[in-house]
């Protein structure tokens, strides 16, 4: 298993998130702790992370569907 450059940003700051807040963010408050614009992009990124079994949970969406990736 390898991270890319944005992955391995990722979850140090999905776990300063629940350590500070107690809760998941949700992909938008995650984009904005990495530094990146686009939500869609951390989706992205965590549909592959998932793929290759590094799971990073997120809040907000109640049908666990994914209009990104139809996760």
């Amino acid at each position: 298993m390898t991270l890319n450059e944005q992955q391995t940003r990722i979850v140090p700051s999905d776990r300063e998130w629940v350590a500070e807040y107690g809760e998941a963010s949700t992909v938008r408050e995650l984009a904005a702790a990495v530094g990146v614009s686009s939500s869609s992009s951390i989706a992205y990124q965590l549909w592959r992370m998932r793929e290759q079994g590094v799971s990073v949970e997120t809040r907000g969406r109640r049908s666990g569907w994914c209009p990104y990736c139809g996760h």
